[in-house]
């Protein structure tokens, strides 16, 4: 079909308070609002100010009242457990009552904050829902992550309450979730007066009489409390009230809380479910992600729930569990109309299927596009996918702050040809703008700051938690009138984004400007590589210089010291002499967070000698020993 993007695009410019207000009508409201934007509200402007509303209700309840009680919400697919489970939305929202029951009987109420430490399993949703339906706020913090992170929120947030579980489940290991919650709140200022805990049958633990709360006990009552009449009403929020905070990962210091108010994130959730990912009412959305990050907040959580989809709750790896072929057998089996996932997860996927072979040993004849985002695209990526799927491959741009696309290509207003190397065009709301060192627009294809000129649309945060001069100096000031990225890139003359890595990743080489993005695409572009990531390092003469690290494909019979020589010649051909690349690094793995993000910053503190943490985001700590002994020539 003809894509409506410009038609869209332009409605939500000329006319962005019909606009919003238009999309705020499809949904259900307590109080329903007669303005989109107040300019002078909040730091930059509040979306839907007058408005009351309940994002449970509509991600629940009016789906129940509308007659779909019986329709699948949400799928739990573990293959690390071998279990499966289906939540009707009728199910879930039994679920949810008795968990928001259990809450206020432990003293939680509305503005009150819980912290969420739990793997991927339905009861971690069920949390996020029972806290929206009372008007708690919510915090997730990833399932895993160290006491002392895991302290540092708790002293941020001051929950009244933590929820968590006795394990998370890896492929190889049990991670043992109590120990990590007990010496994080030993460690925190601030003392939590209950946890509830999940008892997995993986794993048990031990509760701390008069603080810890078994998780199933309690539903057993509450269960039987509504059953016998009980009612959990959801309170009606104001439209600015937070639904939760968030906290960035590799954050140093005191942690960042990004904050995401009710309205705007509910109005436009259920707006890009259908117009940007092409996912409907009844049908089948899989994000390959983990809860603990905005992209699970968003596209496994809310975004399908309030559209009314089936979403899948995936419990697993890429590849292990057990094979390379997992993501194209849970598509298969539940007939997922689109695919979400991080692009880290598509390379490791072709490193073990070079040939593009598993996909064709399931029926997706219900599958239709592969959407990616976390981090950026590379094109040899993207037509290995494109050829082993046989279907449309869409990269996108989005971070937390935004808490949704950014940039993209939208499948529900008919795509528009797909351009490998770019995530696509700006959606309603974001005026992306690309400047230079003076803060002055720059021209088509000119490389410089990507940046937002406000108000940010609704979805995207308000401000920090508890700290607006902070969400000021972090995004504001660099350039006034704008909300800095940190992200840099080019727009083309046809308005297609380009984001070719962070501002700290764009390299001075003797005066010369230059995209470590850029030398990526060339060096991924080699049939050996698998994936890569290319670093600026310290040059006394020079500034900085690329260093390049490269995974290669298991296939691979190459010489190490040929593919070397291959490369540097490949990206001297593909930008010219003046890229200075001569060094390229083979090492096994490269370091990434538990999001699938390459930690380009500690590969540089290793290459530069420079002191650095080991991040409390790593996914597998050994991988920056192989960094460490490909510097040292070991």
């Amino acid at each position: 079909m003809a894509s409506r993007y410009h038609e869209v695009y332009d409605a939500s410019r000329s006319d962005p308070e019909k606009f919003w207000l238009d999309a705020a009508g499809k949904l259900v409201w307590t109080k329903k609002p007669t303005r989109a934007l107040d300019p002078e509200a909040g730091v930059y402007g509040r979306w839907f100010p007058d408005g009351e509303c309940n994002t449970c209700f509509n991600a629940i309840d009016r789906h129940v009242e509308a007659g779909r009680g019986d329709q699948v919400a949400i799928i739990h697919d573990s293959p690390v457990t071998g279990g499966k489970r289906k939540l009707t939305y009728g199910e879930l929202l039994v679920e949810v009552k008795a968990l928001a029951a259990n809450l206020t009987d432990l003293g939680v109420g509305r503005g009150d904050r819980v912290i969420i430490y739990m793997p991927m399993v339905p009861e971690t949703m069920i949390g996020m829902l029972a806290c929206a339906r009372i008007g708690a706020i919510h915090s997730v913090v990833f399932g895993g992550f160290a006491a002392r992170e895991l302290a540092a929120r708790i002293d941020d947030a001051a929950p009244t309450l933590i929820l968590s579980a006795s394990c998370g489940i890896e492929p190889t290991r049990k991670v043992e979730y109590k120990p990590l919650l007990d010496k994080a709140i030993e460690l925190a200022t601030h003392k939590p007066a209950a946890t509830i805990v999940l008892r997995r049958p993986e794993l048990d633990c031990d509760l701390i009489e008069g603080r810890d709360h078994d998780w199933d006990e309690l539903r057993h009552n509450a269960m039987a409390a509504i059953a016998a009449g009980r009612e959990v009403p959801c309170a009606s929020m104001k439209a600015t009230d937070p639904l939760y905070i968030l906290y960035t990962s590799g954050t140093t210091g005191k942690p960042k809380g990004v904050v995401r108010d009710t309205g705007g994130h509910m109005v436009v959730l259920h707006w890009s479910m259908q117009a940007i990912f092409g996912t409907d009412q009844g049908e089948v959305f899989f994000c390959a992600s983990d809860v603990g990050w905005v992209v699970g907040h968003s596209y496994i959580v809310y975004a399908p729930l309030l559209r009314g989809c089936t979403t899948v709750l995936f419990e697993g790896k890429p590849i292990g569990t057990p094979d390379a072929g997992t993501f194209w057998r849970v598509a298969a089996e539940h007939g997922v109309k689109v695919l979400f996932t991080a692009p880290t997860a598509i390379r490791g996927i072709r490193k073990e299927d070079a040939d593009g072979k598993l996909p064709g040993d399931y029926d997706l004849s219900q599958f239709e596009a592969l959407f990616l985002a976390g981090e950026r695209a590379d094109p040899e990526t993207l037509i290995w996918a494109e050829k082993a799927l046989q279907r449309p491959v869409i990269d996108h741009w989005w971070q937390t702050e935004s808490g949704w696309p950014i940039a993209a290509n939208p499948l529900g207003l008919g795509l528009l040809p797909i351009k490998r190397g770019s995530p696509g065009v700006a959606m309603p709301g974001f005026d992306v703008q690309v400047l230079d060192a003076m803060g002055e627009q720059a021209p088509p294809n000119e490389m410089g700051a990507i940046a937002i000129k406000l108000p940010l649309p609704p979805g995207a945060l308000p401000t920090l938690w508890n700290a607006d001069d902070r969400f000021r100096d972090a995004y504001l000031t660099a350039f006034p009138g704008y909300y800095s990225t940190s992200d840099a890139g080019f727009i083309d003359e046809e308005g297609y984004v380009y984001v070719m890595g962070r501002t700290d990743d764009v390299i001075n080489v003797a005066g010369h400007r230059l995209s470590t993005g850029e030398m990526e695409e060339a060096v991924a572009g080699h049939p050996a590589v698998a994936e890569c990531a290319v670093i600026g390092m310290r040059d006394a003469l020079k500034g900085e210089l690329p260093c390049g690290f490269v995974v290669l494909k298991n296939t691979s019979q190459l010489d190490r010291g040929q593919i070397e020589a291959e490369l540097i010649t490949l990206v001297r051909e593909r930008i010219g002499p003046v890229a200075a690349f001569k060094r390229v690094l083979v090492v096994d793995k490269l370091p990434k967070t538990r999001s699938g993000k390459v930690l380009r910053r500690t590969m540089k503190a290793i290459v530069d000698r420079d002191d650095y943490e080991t991040p409390a985001t790593i996914e597998d700590a050994t991988a920056l020993d192989d960094i460490r002994r490909a510097v040292s020539g070991d």
